[in-house]
């Protein structure tokens, strides 16, 4: 561009500021001194993230004194130092369904050990006496011993603990010796249907 140029005055150029004096440290905030404030001190409860700024000798000085449960009782202090450990949050106790304690292991449940499960809704019982059977069938996985058991008592593996023992009452009376005049054979039977019925008592079934 040529220095008569008509654009050349229009070309406009931003002034120079004046230089702005730099900002030295801040002076330290203890009463009556004026060095530089180079080192933060907490402020205290209740005011997380807030700092006083003093020199080196006073900083030192502040420390000392400085207690951060200042006001506190002790109970209220144990109580802090209490919900520290979970951070402040809430927490509850473990086991607060105490019904659990005495409820079956899921095990015991799926196995068909325990029978007797608490309903207290009515969702087994539900549609029972109707053509459709419990809502929530459980099938039982019996060991060799168990279903041979149900095997010599003439019942199936999903029978109740009163099937059972109402079944286990009728073969005594059928193969007691008694009643059949001393007969090896129904006294072997005896003996079979007493240990398929202790068997099936000691696993839980009845």
């Amino acid at each position: 561009m040529r220095l008569d140029s008509k654009y050349f005055d229009r070309i406009r150029t931003r002034r120079k500021r004046a230089q702005e004096p730099e900002q030295g440290p801040p002076t330290c905030q203890w009463d009556g001194c004026d060095k530089h404030g180079t080192h933060r001190a907490p402020v205290g409860r209740n005011a997380e993230g807030q700092f006083f700024l003093f020199c080196f000798e006073h900083v030192k000085e502040y420390n000392k004194g400085y207690n951060y449960f200042s006001g506190l009782s002790d109970g209220e202090i144990a109580r802090y130092q209490k919900e520290a450990i979970t951070g402040h949050r809430p927490t509850w106790t473990v086991g607060v369904n105490k019904a659990a304690k005495h409820s079956p292991l899921h095990s015991d449940i799926r196995s068909g050990a325990y029978s007797r499960v608490r309903d207290p809704f009515g969702f087994v019982r539900e549609g029972e006496g109707q053509g459709r059977g419990p809502r929530f069938p459980q099938q039982r996985k019996l060991k060799t011993l168990e279903a041979k058991a149900f095997d010599t008592m003439g019942l199936g593996a999903n029978a109740s603990a009163p099937e059972i023992k109402r079944r286990y009452k009728e073969l005594v009376k059928m193969h007691h010796p008694d009643a059949n005049g001393g007969d090896r054979g129904s006294e072997e039977r005896f003996r079979a249907v007493i240990q398929a019925y202790q068997l099936l008592k000691q696993n839980g079934f009845c």
